[in-house]
């Protein structure tokens, strides 16, 4: 047997004595929620144990192209809509060069699928987790999992967990779902969660009012602007506030000194002039949060009676609006999964395997532009595309989220990056120089934690 716990945590129950279920979900974010809804519409019996309660903030308003079949398969198109803001594009600015980049998402190689949401996420994750609740699973919120005992012989799990008045309670399942998010509870129980080592992170962020926005159809775009020390996202939501945050490396988070987050938010701001322009007349209108050590993955991505969703699996740096789609596309898959498990034993291996690819793919397409996002050899590419071959038509289906499908993209996507690499071999000094920089950028890796801490 193989127990993970808390320091303290209330002592599980008996199987005998534990309320019971089919599959036991940690956490009701989208990943959680839209695997509950699919379960439940299966006819298991699902528990969600959400430690929040709903509405309740969180980062990560920008959704993908992809993400709109997802909702479709949900029924929950017709309130997303209601609440999102349409994105057609999503534009980056690079102060290096003269003019400002925007990718229309209708010009991606599969034409389908032309716009995405921008969305208030306590809306929009309250829309996921009451869907989950009207298709039969049962929604507990503000309960806290502390506790989760893997019973030998595939005899489930018994998870204890403490609500927010203080009770305790326990369940027996026969298989646990972690859609826990960034707090990783297998992760960081089974010890076998680790920070990327080729890419760490950190964020600031907050909501102003009154931020200039582009005119018509483009209101809602998505706007991406380099720094010398990262980049920011500028996110337009339907109430009129606009999502601000900006991503940089520990070296530079490590500059912040005795200044609040709040300060050295707007000082980071001021760093990057069109940014500036466009929040000139703004409000900030809620604190400043921040967050450090970003990029994280698990070493598996399931086990014996367990499986990890979304974030419980890795976090990628946001800059391509991946977490949600990626979240939800691995519920979809991960519903699957616990599916055959429960009622198809003799197939559990195999869809167990087709799980581990798709948990694999997401992280590993995106992660390859990431780390080289703030290569001057990738703001040329970006800046400057090029649709030989269909490349430029490949990048935005990978912008769009459309790598799950048989949209076939790879090929130029493989032109796209040895086209970087001719790139960077042309200019190697300052690909060198811009490598050299990185590196140190990445040494100081405890950096952002002291500025999440304040």
């Amino acid at each position: 047997m193989s127990t993970l716990d808390y320091p303290q945590a209330p002592p599980p129950q008996s199987p005998q004595t534990a309320l019971n279920c089919d599959v036991l979900v940690i956490g009701g974010g989208p990943a959680g929620a839209t695997a509950a809804a699919l379960l439940a519409g299966r006819g298991h019996r699902v528990t969600i144990l959400e430690k929040d309660r709903h509405p309740r903030f969180h980062i990560g308003e920008s959704l993908l192209p992809a993400n709109l079949p997802l909702f479709e398969r949900l029924g929950v198109m017709d309130e997303v809509r209601r609440i999102g803001m349409q994105k057609w594009a999503a534009e980056f600015v690079s102060p290096w060069h003269d003019t400002q980049q925007k990718f229309e998402f209708a010009d991606a190689w599969d034409k389908s699928m032309p716009f995405a949401y921008q969305v208030r996420r306590s809306e929009f994750d309250e829309i996921l987790i009451r869907n989950a609740g009207r298709k039969g699973a049962n929604v507990i919120e503000g309960c806290r999992v502390r506790a989760v005992d893997f019973l030998p012989g595939g005899g489930g799990a018994v998870i204890a967990a403490e609500h927010d008045d203080g009770r305790a309670e326990s369940w027996h399942a026969r298989f646990v779902v972690d859609a826990s998010g960034r707090g990783t509870f297998l992760g960081n129980r089974f010890k076998f969660k680790h920070r990327n080592p080729r890419h760490n992170s950190a964020a600031m962020y907050g909501h102003f009012t009154g931020a200039q926005r582009l005119a018509g159809k483009d209101a809602g775009n998505i706007t991406v602007f380099w720094f010398d020390h990262g980049w920011f996202w500028y996110i337009p939501l339907a109430d009129g506030a606009t999502s601000v945050g900006a991503v940089s490396w520990p070296a530079y988070m490590n500059t912040r000194g005795k200044r609040s987050v709040e300060q050295f938010f707007r000082d980071t701001i001021a760093l990057c002039p069109r940014l500036a322009a466009r929040l000139e007349h703004a409000t900030l209108v809620s604190e400043v949060e921040a967050t450090g050590n970003f990029s994280y993955e698990c070493e598996r991505s399931h086990g014996d009676g367990y499986l990890l969703l979304g974030d419980a699996y890795a976090f990628i740096d946001p800059i391509f609006s991946s977490g949600v789609m990626l979240a939800m596309n691995s519920a979809f898959a991960g519903a699957d999964a616990v599916d055959a498990c429960l009622a198809r034993p003799a197939e559990s291996a195999a869809a167990l395997a087709r799980f581990d690819r798709v948990m694999k793919l997401g992280p590993k397409e995106f992660s390859w532009f990431i780390y080289r996002v703030t290569n001057p050899a990738m703001r040329d590419l970006f800046m400057g595309p090029s649709n030989v071959l269909r490349v430029k038509e490949a990048l935005l289906s990978m912008l769009a989220g459309d790598i799950f499908g048989k949209t076939p993209i790879r090929r130029s996507l493989l032109v796209f990056k040895a086209i970087y690499y001719v790139v960077s071999l042309a200019n190697l000094k300052r690909s060198i120089a811009a490598w050299r920089r990185r590196r140190s950028n990445m040494r100081h890796v405890n950096a952002p934690e002291t500025a999440a801490s304040q």
